[in-house]
């Protein structure tokens, strides 16, 4: 049963971690171990690590491409972390337990991969990867109008001759991730500001359906789903946390914004002219411009928020479990 629920208490937040830089993507698994992305900072860039305790430790990439952003990405199985490259250089590369960087994809259709967004590694180890835009540099897709986003589908980490196009013509693609059924794959369109999901079949996709039109606001990023089927999107901009339901029923679960700054940018969205300096808004604020949600704790039931500017995590009692991830009962790592 889903359930209606009332918004969380920011009162409840907490900080853990320090020091982190750009955490955009967080993972959390059964064993209580805490990954976040970590930017170029005094020359290390990877995956850090944070410890109960807050302590934190960074696996560094060695090798792989010199302008590696690594942006959203999964975890494999063996201690190893896909990456999804933000920077001009693109690709999805995997950083391996012993901090070596190599290629996973680096071209589709023999054409160079452009910024990489996400790449989610699903239960059957399928890849499945977003392309936020094609355009050059992507602050161009930054429009309503620009809808020029690609998902594609690859058969496991080590089968790059397998990766196609699977969806194409998406708003600004970001987060995407097959749902616990494993019947849906389910996309963030950020530009489009709307939760789009296509049906799985076999090793294609269906036609796209609209689950939810955001609310006023959104400008949507990051995205889990909980146990009893709601989804939970962090928005860029504003830092508010908002709960889906399947019918597209929309709970506003925090908000940390200013209600003037946020009706400026979203007059620029609707006019055409918004920018990254309208999406950066909520940097100014406490939350950092939260970017990511995800579920962790003993019973799924704490809330984690990675963000684009804060230096660290944003946890919070959920008043409902999340879903466990693909990842969740990986083996612990060293």
């Amino acid at each position: 049963m889903i359930r209606p629920i009332h918004p969380l208490d920011p009162s409840t937040l907490t900080r853990l971690g320090a020091g982190l830089k750009r955490p955009e993507c967080v993972a959390v698994t059964a064993a209580g171990e805490i990954f976040v992305s970590h930017a170029p900072a005094d020359g290390a860039v990877g995956v850090a690590r944070i410890d109960p305790d807050g302590r934190v430790s960074v696996l560094e990439a060695r090798g792989g491409p010199a302008d590696l952003l690594p942006n959203g990405w999964s975890m494999d199985p063996d201690g190893g972390f896909l990456l999804a490259n933000l920077g001009d250089s693109g690709g999805v590369w995997r950083l391996g337990p012993d901090g070596a960087c190599t290629p996973v994809l680096t071209e589709i259709d023999g054409l160079p991969m452009p910024p990489v967004n996400f790449v989610h590694r699903a239960e059957d180890g399928v890849l499945w990867i977003s392309i936020s835009t094609w355009r050059v540099p992507r602050d161009r897709a930054m429009h309503r109008d620009v809808a020029d986003g690609s998902v594609i589908r690859m058969d496991a980490a080590d089968r790059p001759e397998t990766a196609r196009i699977a969806a194409d013509g998406l708003g600004y693609a970001n987060e995407v991730k097959v749902d616990p059924t494993g019947r849906w794959l389910y996309a963030n369109e950020t530009m489009a500001r709307r939760l789009s999901r296509y049906p799985i079949q076999g090793d294609r996709l269906g036609p796209r359906e609209t689950v939810a039109a955001y609310i006023d606001g959104i400008i949507p990023d990051g995205f889990e789903f909980d146990a009893e089927g709601g989804i939970w999107c962090a928005s860029v901009m504003s830092n508010r946390l908002v709960r889906v339901l399947p019918d597209g029923d929309q709970t506003l679960m925090l908000d940390d914004s200013d209600p003037d700054e946020i009706a400026v940018g979203m007059a620029h969205w609707r006019d055409g002219t918004f920018s990254r300096a309208d999406l950066n808004i909520g940097a100014r604020r406490p939350f950092g411009n939260i970017a990511s949600v995800t579920f962790g704790g003993p019973d799924l039931k704490s809330l984690y928020l990675g963000s684009l500017f804060g230096e660290a995590l944003l946890v919070a009692p959920s008043p409902v479990a999340g879903a466990e991830p693909p990842h969740w009962r990986f083996p612990a790592r060293a």
